[in-house]
């Protein structure tokens, strides 16, 4: 274990407020992400994030997986996102055979959020974009168990799907309307909305062009790790390095969702599949 990671939650705390303070501070020396990982929730963004951070010519956020700047923290400016990460100086540092590292962060919001692609594009011009996608219907039921773990759903999976329209109901338009706006129900309670790919991947494509947008499967990362990464790095234009292995984090083992739900999510996503397979010229992974 690192000293990082044994340290007192609260040391870790006032390091992370005193990194901020000081990359702030110090924003014009410190160098934007080349790329990022837009989401989708649950849907492996972790594992993939680990993997990425161990590559020698990449580099996090400093104290963070994601930084959250371009959906809930934009208001405070992008000095504080720019502050985040490493220096030029420091990477320049860690050069290797020529080539200075590159910094990213994973941020699973970003994907999802009404707002946040626009104003990615607007602020990080040239960024690329990774969009890790996840059977729909797995992606759902694994949200809902992680939202009911963390105390902001109270609700049984199916009565949390009935009442997620109600729930949704004018809140995108409202976040559009007032960029200060915050809803709960939108970042927390989008269980089926969120595997909507096609539209959100129809968006991302819209601003940044198919060049400058992958798609990494879930189901090929974690059954075909190594030519599935290998893509993401060629794209990326980042040397084949590996890492030592690929594991799987944040998995939440559970009871089997109710066939009857599964067959009538699995309905539903199925014209929003067909839109995907289009965008991406082939059919996703779940659907084989």
């Amino acid at each position: 274990m690192s000293v990082r990671a044994a340290a007192p939650h609260t040391v870790k705390t006032a390091g992370r407020t005193l990194s901020v303070r000081l990359g702030t501070a110090t924003a014009t020396r410190r160098r934007l992400p080349s790329f990022l990982l837009v989401g989708a929730q649950r849907a492996g963004t972790t594992s993939l994030f680990r993997a990425l951070s161990s590559h020698p010519l990449v580099h996090g956020a400093n104290y963070h997986k994601g930084v959250n700047y371009f959906d809930v923290n934009y208001h405070r400016g992008l000095a504080w996102y720019q502050g985040h990460f490493p220096t030029g100086t420091r990477l320049e540092r860690r050069a290797q055979e020529g080539r200075t590292p590159v910094t990213f962060e994973a941020s699973g919001y970003y994907m999802f959020h009404p707002c946040a692609p626009e104003r990615i594009a607007r602020d990080l011009p040239g960024v690329k974009v990774v969009a890790m996608l996840r059977d729909p219907v797995e992606r759902a039921y694994s949200a809902w168990k992680h939202e009911l773990a963390r105390g902001y759903e109270t609700e049984a999976f199916e009565r949390a799907l009935e009442l997620e329209d109600e729930r949704l109901s004018g809140q995108t338009e409202r976040m559009v309307a007032d960029p200060a706006y915050q809803s709960f129900s939108h970042r927390h309670h989008a269980y089926v909305r969120r595997g909507h790919y096609d539209d959100q991947l129809h968006r991302l494509q819209g601003l940044f062009g198919p060049e400058r947008v992958h798609v990494v499967e879930s189901e090929l990362f974690f059954t075909e790790p190594e030519a599935t990464y290998g893509r993401l790095l060629e794209f990326l234009e980042l040397p084949p390095v590996m890492p030592a292995r690929f594991d799987r984090w944040n998995a939440r083992p559970s009871a089997p969702m109710d066939p009857a739900t599964r067959a009538g999510l699995r309905e539903h996503f199925s014209s929003h599949d067909q839109g995907l397979s289009t965008l991406l010229g082939r059919d996703p992974a779940w659907t084989a």
